[in-house]
């Protein structure tokens, strides 16, 4: 019998250029070596090497004058990519549209990763503005969010349990209120399938959980911006919910 062949060790070089990349975000386009070594943890010297290669290879542009470096449009052309060729979104997206646009709700669909939930889809329908405009690509915290929350419930018990602890060094003086309302979450998600927040004003979300082998596991959540109660909107957007991620769990599975 022969005995299986170790993985290869991962690339560091690789690794770390990926931190750079990561260490962009909305608010955050235009950062410089210092910013960047800030953010990654990285020395400066790492950080100069790893920028001038991404430079080079068209990922990254450097703004001389600001003597700073931001995103370049491949990095645009790989999300748009992503987005076009995902089979799940292909199948979820016409289904989220038909219920957004049926009830003028916003329905969204989102996965983990690390300490936030990014946005893969969002159709915004609701007839009552609101102060978020969400977009595909967005991320929204974890430990706040109805999405964030049922996608903790859904993590099998040690890797939730890691997950908090993390989360706790992030918002250690709010935490006790915060871990509270999770666990209210999980009771909820493994009571009802789903569970519900509203950590903006006026608006209020309800998300479950889509957790099918071989995939990772999917949020899909429904909200809107109302002055309504909310035991009120969740009674009325949850069962409508329910139907949508049954129907976008079968079609996963069928993938």
């Amino acid at each position: 019998m022969k005995t299986p062949k170790a993985a290869p060790p991962p690339n560091r070089s690789l690794e770390r250029g990926v931190e750079i990349l990561r260490a962009f975000r909305p608010g955050a386009d235009l950062l410089g070596n210092g910013e960047l070594a800030e953010r990654t943890h990285l020395s400066r010297a790492t950080v100069s090497r790893l920028t001038q290669t991404l430079v080079a290879t068209g990922l990254l542009e450097h703004d001389r004058k600001a003597r700073a470096y931001r995103l370049a449009a491949p990095v645009l052309s790989l999300a748009h990519a992503m987005r076009s060729g995902s089979p799940v979104l292909q199948a979820a997206a016409p289904m989220m549209r038909k219920t957004a646009e049926k009830l003028r709700v916003n329905v969204g669909l989102a996965v983990a990763d690390r300490d936030e939930m990014v946005y893969l889809e969002s159709v915004r329908y609701n007839r009552k503005v609101s102060l978020r405009n969400v977009v595909a690509g967005q991320r929204v915290p974890i430990e706040l969010t109805s999405l964030g929350r049922a996608y903790v419930s859904a993590l099998p018990h040690e890797a939730r349990k890691r997950l908090l602890i993390h989360l706790r060094k992030r918002r250690p003086s709010d935490w006790a209120g915060i871990e509270q309302e999770i666990q209210q979450a999980v009771s909820s998600v493994h009571e009802k399938g789903y569970c519900f927040a509203s950590w903006q004003p006026e608006v209020v979300a309800v998300a479950a959980p889509i957790a099918v082998d071989g995939h990772p596991i999917y949020v899909v959540n429904i909200s809107v911006a109302t002055t309504s109660p909310v035991k009120r909107v969740v009674a009325e957007l949850s069962p409508p919910l329910m139907i949508l991620v049954e129907k976008i769990r079968e079609a996963i599975t069928n993938l």
